[in-house]
């Protein structure tokens, strides 16, 4: 299913109360009243089929991306929210109840307190809800109680935004645009019930253990999963998983990291996890047999689609090479000659990580290894300071590496700089794979 199908899907899904609304042929009101109406309409359909976009559905995110999908939740979560305040603002119309002959609130906006608390509800707790995402780092809350937050009140905004627009909206009362909000917000909460509810207990069905834990630099661990069930878990290398390790099935203690190891390899599955938050600052105390769980695969930071490449180029920064030694390896493994360059990015050389399997790469495979340091020790031969533009410059303009394909993985402000640069030596956005989960 092509992206663009995706999109056009959205928008027939938040334009069709408009266009129901448009289909009754109620006499139009004012220009003002028309439009809040329609504000309010958008801004419902928007909230409920925001929940389709939580990231979890591999139908979607498969498509454009797990981060696309996020940050278009993020974005369009605040034009709701917009929306949803411009709405009983730009009502120009007198406040008050309609007369009897009005059957279909031409003359009035409805106010009545029964049709108006669920809205004032909605309204607020979605202000909230946007605030509470906006500033979710000051608030000190642990991710997995503002995951549970963050859950409860999107619910409970779509119940009460469609509980208002059943009781005061003048063009909800048409059954045909009521079955369609009842039937959006059944939508919604299947989404809800699936990510929570139904997917972990499928998971129950393909349990994993921890078998090795073990140091691979500065704070960072590589921690190894096999499965406990018949089988394997299918992926393609550059993608990652949902991990849950020592918790409950159902629990909320669960975070994203991209897979270490290739698919042919076997069936263990290998991660690099550097410890940062509550979620990973006891990585390396994790006793080999604990219980693990996994959602996956995710992300569309693979070769697939991209056979035409005649060479891959991957810049990592951290444990960004997480993913990127995953194609590393599979490369090998498969016997794809196809040329490979790596620059990696470290603030000191006790952060790099499998440095001796990159050694060997090199000279087994042929990969072209660069190692970038900002912090380097005395007699540090390899390049010092940023992965700048005049490093990516003298490695990558070059015409008959024009059609590589280039993949990405580190901190957000590298991506974007990194990003920028190879679109200016005329590398094809298309050719450019990147994943970020952090946006300001």
């Amino acid at each position: 299913m092509p992206a663009g199908i995706l999109i056009l899907g959205y928008l027939a899904l938040v334009l069709a109360p408009l266009g129901l609304a448009w289909a009754q042929g109620l006499a139009p009101r004012g220009v003002w009243d028309e439009l809040a109406s329609g504000l309010g309409l958008l801004a419902t359909a928007m909230i409920l089929v925001e929940f389709l976009l939580l990231g979890r559905f591999r139908a979607v995110t498969g498509r454009v991306g797990s981060d696309v999908v996020m940050r278009s939740h993020q974005l369009l979560a605040r034009v709701a929210a917009v929306f949803a305040l411009l709405h009983p603002i730009l009502y120009a119309s007198p406040r008050a109840p309609a007369p009897v002959w009005d059957v279909t609130h031409r003359t009035t906006v409805e106010t009545s307190w029964p049709a108006l608390w669920p809205g004032i509800v909605a309204l607020l707790l979605l202000a909230g809800l946007v605030g509470m995402a906006i500033g979710r780092d000051a608030t000190g809350i642990r991710y997995q109680h503002w995951r549970l937050m963050h859950g409860l009140m999107a619910a409970m905004v779509a119940g009460f935004g469609v509980w208002h627009a059943l009781r005061a909206g003048r063009y909800s009362q048409d059954p045909g645009l009521a079955a369609l909000w009842l039937g959006l917000l059944a939508v919604a909460g299947m989404a809800l019930l699936w990510v929570y509810i139904v997917a972990p207990l499928l998971r129950l069905r393909r349990p994993w253990r921890v078998t090795e834990v073990r140091n691979e630099g500065d704070r960072t661990w590589v921690v190894t999963l096999t499965p406990d069930f018949d089988g394997t878990m299918p992926y393609r290398a550059g993608q990652f998983a949902w991990l849950n390790v020592g918790h409950p099935v159902f629990s909320l203690d669960e975070n994203p990291f991209s897979i270490a190891s290739a698919p042919s390899a076997g069936r263990e599955v290998q991660f690099l996890i550097k410890e940062h938050g509550d979620g990973t600052r006891l990585t390396g105390q994790i006793a080999p047999g604990t219980r693990a769980w996994l959602e996956a695969p995710h992300g569309h930071l693979t070769l697939a689609a991209h056979d035409d490449a005649t060479g891959v180029a991957l810049i990592a920064g951290g444990v960004g090479l997480a993913p990127l030694i995953g194609i590393l390896r599979e490369l090998n493994a498969t016997g794809d000659t196809r040329p490979t360059v790596l620059i990696y990015g470290n603030r000191h050389a006790g952060q790099i990580a499998f440095r001796e399997e990159l050694d060997e790469l090199s000279r087994t495979h042929g990969t072209e290894l660069v190692h970038v340091l900002s912090e380097p020790p005395d007699g540090w031969t390899g390049e010092t300071g940023m992965v700048s533009p005049s490093l990516l410059k003298q490695h990558f303009d070059r015409d008959d590496r024009r059609d590589w394909l280039y993949v990405l993985c580190g901190p957000p402000p590298m991506l974007r700089a990194v990003e920028a640069t190879l679109l200016n030596l005329g590398i094809p956005s298309s050719r450019i794979l990147s994943e970020q989960f952090v946006y300001d």
